[in-house]
Parts: C-alpha cells; sequence; structure tokens
C-alpha cells in the first residue's frame, strides 16, 4: 500500500515556504486584464484638437484613397476598410501637450486643456481618449500637474476610456509620483478610487537599463500601484538618444527591437500592454510619395503584430487606411488556422501541431483581438 502519511506533512511544509511567494506571483502577474485593446493611438497637437476631428480624419482617410488610387490594400479588404473609416476612424486619441505641442506660456496652455475638455464632451468621441501631458521632469513638472488638473476639472469628471500618457520616463520614481498625482486628483474631484489611469513612454535609455543593471521598465510596474495600463515605445527620442543617426531612425532598428524586446519580458502575465511606436514618414506629396509611404507603414505595421505589439501609433489621417489595412490582414490571414487549431486542441484530435494550454489561449486572444478591430465578424471569433 503507498504510505500517504508522509504527504500531509510535506504539504504543509512545502505550503510554509511558498505560500507567501505564490500570494506574490499573483499579485504581480494576474494575466491579461480582458477587454479590448486599440490598435493605434492617434495623436493630435492640443491646439488642432475641436469637435468633430475624428469624423475629419476619417474624410481625410478617404479622399487620401481617392486622390492616390489604385488602394494601397487588396480588393477583399476595400468594403472593411472603408465602413472601417466611416464607423470608427480613430480607435484610440491622444491630445498632446508634449513635443506635437510645444512649450507654450500658461494662460495659453490652459485655454487649449479646457477647449479639449470641450471638444470631447461636444464629441464624437472615440472608445479610448486621453491626454500626453508634458514629463515629470524638473522643467516641466508643475505644467504638466496643470494641465491634467485643468482639463479634468472643465470636463467635469473622466470621459470613457480615458488614460494619461506620461512621457520620457526614466526612472521608477517618476510613475510612483505619476499614481500619487492621480489619486490626488481623484480625491479633489470626487472620481472613483483607482480611476484616473497612465501608460508610460518608453523613450530613454535609462527606462530600459537601470544604472543597477537592471530593466527598469520591470520595476515601472511596481511602481504604478496597479494604475499603470501601458508602455509605450518613443522611438525617435529612444533613437536619438542612443546617438543613431537621424536618416536611420525607426521602429525596426536592432536598437528599438532590444528595447521592445526588454519591455516586452517586463509585462508578460502582468496585465500591462504594449505599443509600438510610429514612423515619421508620412503620405503626402505626390501619389509616388504617398504610396511609398503607404507601403512602408503597411510593412511596419505588420511587422509590430508579428512580433506581438498590436498597437502602434498613428500621426496623419493618411496613415489609417494602411494601419487598417494591414491589420485586417493579418487576423484575416491567420484566422482559419486559428480556428483549424483551436477546434483541434478544444476536441482533443490529433493533427500536425500539437498544441499546449498556454497556445489555445492564444489562439482564443489572437481572434478575439481580431474580433474587436472589426477584422473578423463576430462568427469568425472565438
Amino acid at each position: 500500500m503507498f504510505p500517504e502519511s508522509f504527504l500531509d506533512p510535506l504539504f504543509a511544509e512545502l505550503d510554509g515556504l511558498l505560500g507567501g511567494l505564490d500570494a506574490e506571483l499573483a499579485v504581480r502577474y494576474p494575466g491579461d486584464p480582458g477587454g479590448r485593446q486599440p490598435v493605434h493611438t492617434v495623436y493630435v497637437p492640443a491646439d488642432r484638437m475641436h469637435a468633430g476631428l475624428v469624423t475629419e480624419w476619417g474624410t481625410a482617410a478617404r479622399e487620401a484613397l481617392k486622390a492616390h488610387p489604385p488602394l494601397p490594400f487588396g480588393e477583399e479588404l476595400r468594403d472593411r476598410v472603408l465602413s472601417k473609416l466611416d464607423r470608427e476612424p480613430i480607435e484610440d486619441l491622444r491630445i498632446d501637450f508634449e513635443d506635437g505641442y510645444g512649450i507654450r506660456d500658461d494662460a495659453t496652455e490652459d485655454s487649449d486643456a479646457v477647449t479639449a475638455a470641450a471638444a470631447l464632451r461636444d464629441g464624437p468621441a472615440p472608445p479610448f481618449v486621453g491626454l500626453r501631458v508634458k514629463s515629470l521632469e524638473a522643467a516641466t513638472r508643475r505644467r504638466a500637474v496643470r494641465t491634467l488638473a485643468v482639463f479634468l476639472f472643465w470636463y467635469g469628471g473622466l470621459p470613457p476610456g480615458f488614460v494619461v500618457t506620461l512621457p520620457k520616463v526614466s526612472a521608477p520614481a517618476q510613475v510612483e509620483a505619476m499614481a500619487i498625482l492621480c489619486g490626488r486628483l481623484e480625491v479633489e474631484y470626487g472620481l472613483p478610487a483607482g480611476a484616473l489611469r497612465f501608460e508610460a513612454q518608453v523613450e530613454t535609455p535609462p527606462a530600459v537599463l537601470g544604472p543597477d543593471g537592471r530593466a527598469t521598465v520591470a520595476s515601472m510596474i511596481a511602481a504604478a500601484g496597479g494604475r499603470l495600463t501601458g508602455l509605450h515605445y518613443g522611438t525617435y527620442d529612444y533613437s536619438a538618444s542612443l546617438g543613431i543617426a537621424a536618416a536611420y531612425q525607426s521602429l525596426e532598428h536592432p536598437a528599438a527591437d532590444h528595447a521592445k524586446a526588454v519591455m516586452q519580458v517586463a509585462v508578460a502575465g502582468t496585465g500591462v500592454r504594449l505599443s509600438d511606436g510610429s514612423t515619421n514618414v508620412l503620405p503626402v506629396g505626390d501619389t509616388a510619395a504617398v504610396r511609398e509611404a503607404w507601403a512602408l507603414h503597411s510593412r511596419l505595421v505588420r511587422r509590430s503584430l508579428e512580433r506581438g505589439f498590436y498597437q502602434g501609433w498613428d500621426l496623419h489621417p493618411a496613415q489609417l487606411p494602411t494601419r487598417f489595412a494591414a491589420t485586417y490582414a493579418f487576423f484575416r490571414d491567420g484566422a482559419p488556422a486559428a480556428r483549424a487549431r483551436l477546434a483541434a486542441y478544444r476536441e482533443r484530435r490529433s493533427g500536425g501541431i500539437l498544441d499546449e494550454p498556454a497556445t489555445a489561449r492564444a489562439l482564443e486572444g489572437f481572434l478575439t483581438r481580431g474580433v474587436h478591430c472589426g477584422a473578423l465578424d463576430a462568427s469568425e471569433g472565438p
């Protein structure tokens, strides 16, 4: 007979040794938060923000398609992409008070914060919105706090899907300070505790590798006290900080891939999401220039998706067609195989690929993302 009597004391001993770690891991790695993640964030300088901007971007995107035929995507995607440009041309809008806006006097920035709040109230607004304030570095700290405070006061609460982008984060202490700021503003304006959340931009070398040799981004997550929603890669600030020549600054540079790989490992399982950066090659000018920029943007969007970065930045209305087309093609290309593999896993059928439970969850997530963004119909989901 199997001698079971020794097991209970052994279980108790191991639980005593590992119980604290079990609890720590459960808090640190809660898994994906669920819900929709936007496929892009559109950055608009605050002084250009006005009611109707979202609709205008969709119209401008369609006009670019008419002005520079043929369509920069296959005919099979035509109706789906055009419908998206009519229905939801921007998924996530970030009103920019930082680099895209510049340094203004206090009265001007206050006024633009008030105007931005009114524009979002008047709508139509996309499902996700937010502000990029200036950094919490000494030179811009007070202005960053004031802009956020003015906006929230005049909006009268929090817009749906609201998040603050904190740029040029270099150390966990800045993330901790941002979390404290959010808490103070919640109290001041009567907002629910924990409602005000933010994302951190990784655009300085110390944000990736600290002076102690550790991955700073990993420490940022704990410092945020549960308020950090995402890490966004800042293509050009980060590249310039490393001394990369302007002509070679790109989100596909090896230095960019290294930074993003560190970010990806740091957030895995934490519920914090990732966003790739932007390309500054805009689809403007004559048809040849536009189509060349479209080809580059399409390739970069696809490249990011293949590497597990499901979100990126867009800076111009004419980037919307290629953002959605490349994203839709990625999900539609992969959906048949994903559904087949998921069905085989659920039915315990053997086949050419033996999937593990983690891969099955990834297959479900892939199909769900495709439905969320409009690449797949609900009937094509998991």
